[in-house]
C-alpha cells in the first residue's frame, strides 16, 4: 500500500495579523457558485494537506488518526494525503490552529482541509474563508452526511452552521466530565459508587482525599488561558450567568452570577481543596494516581486509562458538577472539520476526506481508540455497546446532550484577545488570588472595547 506522509510541521514563523479580509486556501480556481465541485476521475490523482491539532498530540491521537488515514488511502488510491499539526510552540497544539493558518495563507500555502474549534467558527468564516459546503457539494450531500443509519445527535448536527449555512461537518467533542480516582475515594473513606454531584461536595470530598492520603484533591481544568474557555462557560451557564450576552453585542463575565462561580473555584484553592496547577501538571498528576478529580474532556479518557493501569488505581467518572438542586449546563468541546481549497479537484478530495473521518467506522475507531463522544450516538447501541458498557464517560456525555448549550465563540477579528483577556482574568483569580469583581470586571472593560457594534 502507498504509505501516507506524516508531516509534522515545525514552528518557523511569527504569528500575522491579517486585517478584515479572507486568507483563502489552495492555488487554483475558485468554485464560486457554479453549483457541486465535480467527481474525481477515477485516475484522477490528487495530494491534499489536512492540518489537525491531533497529530501535535502524543500517544493515542497520532496514532489513531495515522491508522485512518491509511485506511482512507487504501480505499481512495488516488488520493494522497499529508497530515500535519499546526505551526507553533504551544504544549496544546490545538491552541495554534488559527496564526497557523494565518501564517501559511500568507505565503499561499494554506492546508486544504482543516480542524478548527467551535468557537473559532465566526472567524473561520468571516476571515479565513472556510467554504460553504452547501454550496461545494450541494446540501443534499451535506444532509446525507450528517445523516444515515446512525445519524449526527441533533445537538452536535449543526454546531459548524453559522446564519443557516453549514461550513463544517461536526468532527470531535465532548462535554466536561468529573473523571475520579476511584481508589482515592476508598482510602479516605469516601464511597466511590457516590461521586460528588454538587461543586460544595467536590470541595467537600478533595479536602478529604487530600486529609486523608497527602493527594492533591480536585482540579477544574477550566481556569487557564491554555485551557481555552469551553468548560468555563459550562460553570458560567450551570450558575445562571453568561459570558456574552445572547445578541452577541455585551459581555457579561463580570455579572454577579458568572463571578460568584468564578468565585467558588478560587475559594477551592484558597482552601487547599484544589492545586495551584496548570492544565499539563493537572494532567500528569491525575494520571499519576496524584489527584482526586479532575474536570476535562473525555478526550482523555485513553490517557487516563493508560495512566490508571499502569499505577494501580481505578478511574471512574461523573457528570458536569452542578451548583445546587438545578442541573449543571454542559458545553460542547471539540472541533469540525473545513475546506479551505479554492481548487475543484483538491475540494473533491477534501469532502472525501471528511465524510470518511465522520463514517461510522471512524468514529467508531476514535471512540474505541481516543474517548472522544461519537458524534453518531447511535453507535452506543449497536457496535460501540460493549465499549460504552466499559466506558465511564460515555453515557455521561450522551445523557449531557440532551441540555448541552453550544461552546460560544465571541465575535469580530479580535475574539481571541477577547477571550484570552477573559481567562487571563480568571487566571488571575482562582490560581493567584485576585479580587474576582475588580479583575473581572477590568477585564471585560477592555474585551467589550473589541466587539465589534452590533456584535456578529
Amino acid at each position: 500500500m502507498r504509505p501516507i506522509r506524516l508531516v509534522v510541521a515545525l514552528a518557523t514563523a511569527s504569528v500575522l495579523l491579517l486585517g478584515g479580509c479572507g486568507v483563502g486556501g489552495s492555488a487554483g480556481p475558485a468554485t464560486g457558485n457554479a453549483g457541486p465541485v465535480p467527481e474525481l476521475g477515477p485516475d484522477q490523482k490528487v495530494t491534499i494537506t489536512f492540518e489537525s491539532y491531533n497529530f501535535g498530540q502524543a500517544g493515542p491521537w497520532t496514532d489513531t488518526f495515522t491508522a485512518l488515514l491509511d485506511r482512507f488511502h487504501a480505499e481512495h488510491p488516488n488520493i494522497t494525503v499529508v497530515a500535519q499539526k499546526p505551526q507553533g510552540t504551544s504544549p496544546n497544539p490545538a491552541a495554534d490552529t488559527v496564526t497557523s493558518i494565518q501564517t501559511q495563507a500568507a505565503t499561499g500555502n494554506a492546508p486544504d482541509v482543516v480542524q478548527l474549534g467551535f468557537s473559532d467558527l465566526g472567524y473561520a468564516v468571516d476571515q479565513i474563508g472556510v467554504k460553504p459546503l452547501d454550496d461545494l457539494v450541494g446540501a443534499d450531500a451535506v444532509d446525507a452526511a450528517l445523516g444515515g443509519p446512525h445519524p449526527f445527535a441533533p445537538s452536535a448536527a449543526k454546531l459548524a452552521t453559522l446564519n443557516g449555512t453549514t461550513y463544517g461537518i461536526p468532527f470531535v467533542l465532548s462535554t466536561p466530565v468529573l473523571f475520579y480516582n476511584a481508589s482515592l475515594f476508598t482510602a479516605a473513606g469516601l464511597d466511590p459508587a457516590k461521586p460528588p454531584a454538587t461543586w460544595d461536595e467536590v470541595a467537600t470530598a478533595a479536602a478529604k482525599i487530600k486529609a486523608a492520603t497527602g493527594r492533591e484533591g480536585a482540579y477544574a481544568d477550566c481556569v487557564t488561558t491554555q485551557a481555552k474557555d469551553w468548560c468555563l462557560q459550562s460553570i458560567v451557564r450551570s450558575h445562571g450567568g453568561r459570558v456574552l450576552s445572547e445578541d452577541r453585542s455585551t459581555l457579561e463575565y463580570a455579572e454577579p452570577q458568572a463571578v460568584q462561580a468564578v468565585s467558588t473555584l478560587a475559594d477551592m484553592v484558597r482552601s487547599g481543596a484544589s492545586p495551584k496547577f496548570s492544565q499539563q501538571q493537572a494532567v500528569e498528576a491525575f494520571g499519576r494516581g496524584e489527584l482526586g478529580m479532575i474536570l476535562k474532556s473525555s478526550a482523555l479518557q485513553g490517557t487516563f486509562t493508560k495512566g490508571a493501569k499502569g499505577a494501580g488505581w481505578e478511574l471512574r467518572g461523573a457528570a458536569t458538577p452542578s451548583f445546587g438542586a438545578i442541573p449543571a449546563v454542559p458545553t460542547n468541546s471539540g472541533a469540525a472539520l473545513f475546506v479551505l481549497s479554492d481548487a475543484p479537484a483538491e475540494q473533491r478530495a477534501a469532502w472525501e476526506l471528511i465524510t470518511f473521518l465522520t463514517s461510522d467506522d471512524s468514529f467508531a475507531e476514535i471512540a474505541r481508540k481516543i474517548g472522544y463522544l461519537p458524534l453518531r450516538t447511535g453507535l452506543t447501541d449497536g457496535v460501540l455497546k460493549d465499549w460504552a458498557a466499559a466506558n465511564p464517560t460515555a453515557r455521561i456525555n450522551i445523557a449531557q446532550l440532551d441540555r448541552m448549550e453550544p461552546w460560544v465563540s465571541f465575535p469580530g477579528p479580535d475574539y481571541l484577545q477577547i477571550r484570552d483577556g477573559m481567562m487571563g482574568a480568571v487566571e488571575k483569580v482562582v490560581l493567584q488570588g485576585a479580587d474576582p469583581q475588580a479583575t473581572l470586571t477590568e477585564a471585560q472593560t477592555r474585551g467589550q472595547a473589541l466587539i465589534p457594534t452590533g456584535g456578529r
